[in-house]
C-alpha cells in the first residue's frame, strides 16, 4: 500500500509536470530566456559564456515581458544569467541539440530532475523516521505538488538539478562517507548559489558524530580535509576559470553580474518610496503567495480567497509541528534523529538568511526563492499533520481546513466552475468524515484528502490562471 501510494504521488507530480511544461506559454517562467541562451550558447560555441557589459537590458526586458514575448522581439539581448554555474546547462546541451532547440524537451529534462528529487526527499524522510511510514509519505506528498515549485521545475532553469544536489547532499550528511559527500559539494558549486547551503551543513555532519558521542578532532579534521579536496577537485576548474576572468575577489562572477544588472529595482529605493511598513508588508505578503503560486513573471496571481485558503492550512501545518515540538508525551529523539533534525534546521535557517540577504540588496519578493528549503518544510509540515491525526478533533480540523481549497475557487469564480468546485471540497469533507469512522485508515484518507485538494490547486493554477492569462 506505502509503495502504491508513492508511485501515485510521484505519477502526479510527472503529470502535472509535463501539463505544465506543456501548457504554459514560452518563455512565460522568470528568466526562462536566459537560462536558455545559456544553452543555446554552449551548443553553438562549444564553451561557457562570460558576462558582461550590455547582458542585461532592462528597459527591454520590461518591454518584452510586458508584451509576452511577442515574435518581432527577440530573446537573444536577454543573457544575464551567463554568470551561473555550468553543470545544468552542460547536463542540458546534449537535449538542445537532439531536441533540435526546441523548448519543451529542455523542461522536460527539469521535470525529470524534479522526479529525482522526490525519491531523494522520500529516502531521506524513512531515514530519518524509519518506523514512520507515513511521515514520508505526507513529507513526498507536500514537496510534490506546490503549483509553484511544480511550475519552476517544469520551466528551463537550474532549480530542479540544485534541489537535487542540496537533498542529496543533506542525505548524505546524515551518515556522512567524506569523499562522496565532498564530491556532491563540488557538484552543488558547480549547479547554483542556492544550493552551497550544503557546505556548511556538510562541514557541520563531518564534525558532529552520529552517535552523540565525542569525535577526536584530529580525525574530524582528517574528514574534513578529504571531502574539501573532493569538492575542490570536482569544482576547482569552474572556478579557476572564473578568478582568471574576474578576478581573485569574485570566483562566483556574483560581483560581475551585480555591477551588470544595471536598472533591477532596489531595496533602498523601495524603502524611499514605500517606507519600512510598506515594504515589509508586501515582502511578506508577495513571498507568501509567489511561494504557493504566482505565475509568469510574478503577474500571474491566484484569487485572494484561495491565499487565503492556503494561509490557513499553513497555519494548520505550522502549529501542528509546534505541537509535536513541544509534546512530551512523544517518544524523544534518538541522537542520530536529533543531530539529522539540527542539520536540516540550519539548512533551513541559511536559506532563508541567504533570501534576507539577497533582499537586502534587491527587490527579489519571489517564495521561490525559499524552495532550497522545501526538504525540511515538507517534513516538519509532514510531523505537524501527523499530530493533528493522533485524535478525532484533529483529523475534522485539518478536513475541513482541506475544504477551504476548493471553496476558495468557488468562491473566487463566483458562477464558473462553482459545481466543479463545490463537489470538490464536498469530497475531501467527505474523506475527512470517513477518517473519522475508519480511524485504523484515518491517515491515509487524510492523505488522499490533502492530494485531491492539491491537483484541485494544480487544475486551477494551471487552466484557470496560468492558460487563460498567459495563453
Amino acid at each position: 500500500m506505502r509503495r502504491l501510494a508513492l508511485a501515485l504521488i510521484l505519477g502526479l507530480y510527472a503529470v502535472f509536470g509535463v501539463l505544465y511544461a506543456v501548457y504554459t506559454p514560452p518563455w512565460q517562467a522568470p528568466d526562462e530566456p536566459a537560462h536558455y541562451n545559456y544553452i543555446r550558447f554552449l551548443a553553438e560555441h562549444r564553451a561557457l559564456p562570460v558576462i558582461g557589459t550590455g547582458d542585461y537590458d532592462q528597459a527591454y526586458l520590461e518591454r518584452i515581458v510586458r508584451e509576452r514575448f511577442p515574435p518581432d522581439l527577440s530573446i537573444a539581448p536577454l543573457t544575464y544569467e551567463d554568470h551561473q554555474p555550468p553543470l545544468y546547462y552542460l547536463l542540458a546541451t546534449p537535449v538542445y541539440l537532439l531536441g533540435g532547440g526546441r523548448l519543451i524537451p529542455l523542461r522536460l529534462l527539469s521535470v525529470a530532475l524534479g522526479l529525482l528529487w522526490l525519491t531523494v526527499v522520500h529516502r531521506l524522510a524513512r531515514v530519518l523516521c524509519p518506523d514512520r511510514p507515513f511521515v514520508a509519505l505526507t513529507a513526498t506528498a507536500l514537496a510534490a505538488l506546490i503549483p509553484q515549485h511544480i511550475a519552476m521545475t517544469a520551466a528551463v532553469n537550474n532549480d530542479a538539478l540544485a534541489d537535487l544536489v542540496l537533498a542529496t547532499a543533506l542525505l548524505l550528511a546524515l551518515s556522512p562517507r567524506p569523499w562522496t559527500l565532498g564530491a556532491v559539494l563540488g557538484l552543488a558549486v558547480l549547479t547554483k548559489t542556492t544550493a552551497y547551503v550544503a557546505l556548511p551543513v556538510a562541514l557541520l555532519a563531518l564534525w558532529w558524530p552520529q552517535d552523540g558521542k565525542s569525535l577526536p578532532p584530529r580525525h574530524a579534521a582528517a574528514q574534513t580535509g578529504r571531502a574539501l579536496l573532493a569538492a575542490l577537485f570536482v569544482a576547482g576548474p569552474w572556478l579557476i576559470r572564473n578568478i582568471s576572468l574576474y578576478g581573485w575577489a569574485d570566483p562566483l562572477g556574483l560581483a560581475r553580474h551585480n555591477a551588470v544588472v544595471v536598472g533591477q529595482p532596489r531595496t533602498a529605493e523601495w524603502l524611499a518610496q514605500y517606507g519600512s511598513l510598506g515594504l515589509a508588508a508586501q515582502f511578506f505578503r508577495t513571498t507568501f503567495q509567489s511561494f504557493w503560486g504566482q505565475f509568469g513573471w510574478m503577474s500571474v496571481p491566484l484569487h485572494p480567497p484561495v491565499y487565503l485558503a492556503l494561509a490557513g492550512l499553513s497555519g494548520l501545518l505550522l502549529a501542528g509541528f509546534l505541537v509535536w515540538v513541544l509534546d512530551r508525551r512523544r517518544p524523544p529523539l534518538t541522537p542520530f534523529q536529533r543531530r539529522g533534525a539540527a542539520l536540516l534546521a540550519l539548512s533551513a535557517l541559511l536559506t532563508v538568511l541567504s533570501y534576507l540577504w539577497y533582499n537586502a540588496t534587491f527587490v527579489q519578493h519571489q517564495g521561490r526563492y525559499l524552495f532550497p528549503a522545501l526538504v525540511p518544510m515538507a517534513l516538519a509540515g509532514a510531523l505537524g499533520l501527523d499530530g493533528w491525526l493522533r485524535g478525532r478533533v484533529g483529523a475534522l480540523v485539518v478536513g475541513l481546513g482541506l475544504m477551504g481549497i476548493p471553496a476558495g475557487m468557488a468562491w473566487a469564480l463566483r458562477r464558473e466552475a462553482l459545481m466543479l468546485w463545490g463537489t470538490g471540497a464536498l469530497l475531501l469533507g467527505g474523506l475527512s468524515l470517513l477518517s473519522l469512522v475508519l480511524p485504523p485508515s484515518r491517515r491515509l484518507l487524510i492523505l488522499a484528502a490533502w492530494i485531491g485538494g492539491m491537483i484541485a490547486l494544480n487544475l486551477y493554477a494551471l487552466f484557470w490562471a496560468i492558460v487563460p492569462t498567459l495563453g
